[in-house]
């Protein structure tokens, strides 16, 4: 029930079962490795910078069922602060009950907060349910695409 989850910022304390979800999500998505040290070196950067932002969608009984990132950016093209979403992702026995929607209504409210006229994310072309999920909150697909290029 998402009338129940409560959105908040995350904490350090919760960093193992953040690492847990981004497992979760990783293997979804076939980019990305899933390297729990890697993960947990990323979520204490994001938490400590004042960059970023961590949401947690946290149960009455303290358990967190998902969660979702974003990072200040500048864009040239807005001439001012943009927020790339980072991760989103809901434990499966909670998936399509609100929490997504709450937890990014949760980064949309951070974003604004900043005076960023945009979001903007990547999300893998064949997570149809994700695509899906990312249309009915207004998102709207680019003619951009993205490149990565390992250091």
């Amino acid at each position: 029930m998402p009338e129940v989850v409560k959105i908040r910022p995350a904490t350090h304390e919760d960093l193992p079962v953040l690492i847990s979800l981004l497992e979760s999500l990783f293997s979804i998505e076939e980019d990305f490795e899933i390297d729990p040290e890697r993960q947990r070196s990323g979520l204490e950067m994001m938490l400590s910078n004042g960059r970023g932002r961590i949401l947690a969608a946290e149960t009455p009984d303290g358990t967190v069922v998902g969660m979702c990132s974003g990072q200040l950016t500048i864009s040239t093209a807005e001439g001012g602060p943009a927020v790339l979403v980072e991760d989103v992702i809901v434990h499966e026995d909670w998936r399509g009950k609100g929490v997504g929607a709450k937890l990014m209504d949760g980064l949309t409210d951070w974003a604004r907060t900043l005076e960023a006229p945009r979001m903007q994310l990547l999300a893998d072309k064949q997570n149809v349910r994700a695509l899906d999920f990312y249309k009915h909150l207004g998102w709207q697909p680019t003619q951009l695409i993205c490149l990565r290029k390992r250091l």
